[in-house]
């Protein structure tokens, strides 16, 4: 059980209260700020520059309640998604046979890198010149600009793990499964999340420039379509549901994490 948990335990109701309030407090602020700034902005510049949130406020409800417009937010989402999911699987597996093999380490990390030094435009370049099929495009696109960081965060938690912990593992000669579960598992998933959390902004803003310049639905397609009528609040309305859309994948990874390693102490000390 963390310090945290146990000051909490220690506490009495009323303070347990004030402490999550002030916790709540502290982790709106940021926001609560942002918003101020713009609406206070909204008093003084025209529409067409700084719209005022209650007319954002109305765009986004347009969104969230109309299925044809929400169906472009859906689209978009699971494109994140299943771009993601294939970068992530790919990745781990070229990662094992790196990991597995040093010849094979030092054919693939050059490719891998260069890959990560080739910009998200140029793949989008790359599918609209290769494929024909709109989602087939927009999943390679998400897969060549996210592979490298899922492959090399898989083989550097691989190769973090403890040799002399492994030795003494397999000296109790566990069973493939056994040995993912009970070693490789816990040692992998805290880069693993951190992977996913770092590539999950990068394909927000990736799957957006594909979906500009090759798509016809979806969100990226709808920012174009506000930015030809000059539309603000509808600009920032669409861009709110690739925010929304990020922070509750986000807060489902932190919560994962926090239940998957509540056994680990949280220092008072900051570093």
């Amino acid at each position: 059980m963390s310090d945290q948990t146990l000051d909490d335990v220690s506490l009495s109701p009323s303070a347990r209260m004030l402490s999550a309030a002030k916790r709540l407090g502290m982790s709106v602020l940021p926001f609560v700020v942002v918003i101020a700034l713009w609406q206070f902005a909204s008093l003084f510049f025209p529409r067409f520059l700084f719209p005022s949130l209650i007319d954002v406020f109305w765009r986004c409800l347009d969104i969230l309640s109309s299925g044809v417009l929400f169906a472009d937010v859906l689209a978009t989402v699971l494109r994140i998604l299943a771009g993601l999911a294939g970068a992530f699987i790919i990745g781990g597996v070229l990662a094992l046979l790196m990991a597995r093999s040093p010849a094979v380490d030092k054919f693939l990390s050059p490719i891998l890198t260069l890959f990560q030094g080739i910009p998200a435009l140029s793949w989008v370049v790359f599918a609209i010149i290769w494929f024909h099929g709109v989602e087939f495009r927009i999943f390679f696109i998400m897969v060549m600009t996210t592979l490298p960081a899922f492959a090399f965060q898989v083989l550097g938690a691989l190769r973090a793990m403890s040799k002399d912990l492994m030795e003494m593992v397999f000296s109790f000669r566990p069973t493939r499964m056994k040995l993912f579960r009970v070693m490789i598992a816990p040692a992998v998933l805290p880069d693993i999340l951190t992977a996913w959390k770092v590539n999950l902004g990068n394909a927000s803003r990736v799957v957006v420039v594909a979906e500009l310049v090759g798509a016809t639905g979806g969100v990226g397609y709808q920012l174009l379509q506000q930015q030809q009528l000059f539309d603000m609040a509808g600009a920032l309305a669409w861009t709110l549901q690739l925010v929304f859309f990020v922070l509750i994948v986000q807060a489902a990874l932190t919560l994962i994490e926090n239940v998957a390693f509540r056994y680990r102490a949280v220092s008072e000390r900051a570093i």
